[in-house]
């Protein structure tokens, strides 16, 4: 039984531990400080471009390496992260970078829930905060459409699909309003339910290998007009 209440106890304390961790850092800052800290100013001519986003932004990284190797881009995306938290890490993991271009790709965690309830005015609010900081720093930004989704395998049942189509049209409008570059991948991967096929996506969330090759020219594309602009 003491042993039992020790173990309990020191799980307890991880808990704890974590969460207060989470709570003092709830946008994760920590998370690239290092590597921001050692990543050198970009050369003469460079065109930088920072990925910005969650973890369909941080799994293309981990699934297509290949993508990213000898180019200067730099992905700064978090896991499970929300366009609140993004935008509290905005100037440290985009703007300190001194890129060219942000390519920012937000929304599915918020419509999730994952920090809490958020309406779709709400995530455009964050989405434009970012956007605005860009500008005013004359970074070039690209506004990525929400990729579909059916259903959260985490959270099932939250009926994202039309709130995803609702915000990708207010994103669409912004991008066309402030000159901006609307990045369309939905209408290019959405399914007839306006999810993501598991050709794409065996969860119906986050991208396979093959989902990211559908992706990836349209970004390349969205970039270079971008810096051609």
């Amino acid at each position: 039984m003491k042993n039992f209440k020790v173990l309990l106890m020191g799980i307890l304390a991880t808990f704890l531990s974590q969460h207060t961790v989470l709570a003092q850092d709830w946008a994760n800052l920590k998370m690239f400080q290092e590597a921001n800290g050692s990543l050198e100013a970009p050369k003469e001519n460079e065109d930088r471009v920072v990925f910005m986003g969650n973890s369909i932004t941080i799994g293309w990284l981990n699934s297509r390496p290949e993508f990213f190797e000898g180019k200067p881009y730099v992905n700064r995306g978090i896991s499970g992260q929300t366009t609140p938290q993004m935008l509290i890490r905005f100037r440290q993991d985009v703007v300190d970078l001194h890129p060219k271009v942000v390519v920012i790709l937000a929304g599915t965690n918020d419509i999730a829930g994952n920090t809490g309830p958020s309406t779709l005015e709400m995530i455009m609010d964050n989405i434009k905060g970012m956007a605005e900081i860009a500008h005013a720093n004359d970074i070039k930004v690209v506004l990525s459409s929400t990729l579909p989704a059916y259903d959260y395998p985490w959270k099932p049942g939250m009926e994202p699909a039309g709130k995803i189509v609702a915000l990708n049209k207010m994103i669409k409008a912004y991008a066309e309003e402030k000159g901006h570059f609307y990045l369309d991948y939905f209408s290019q991967m959405a399914d007839e339910r306006n999810g993501l096929p598991k050709k794409y996506a065996d969860d119906e969330v986050h991208p396979t290998v093959e989902g990211y090759k559908v992706m990836e020219p349209l970004v390349e594309e969205a970039i270079q007009k971008a810096l051609n602009k």
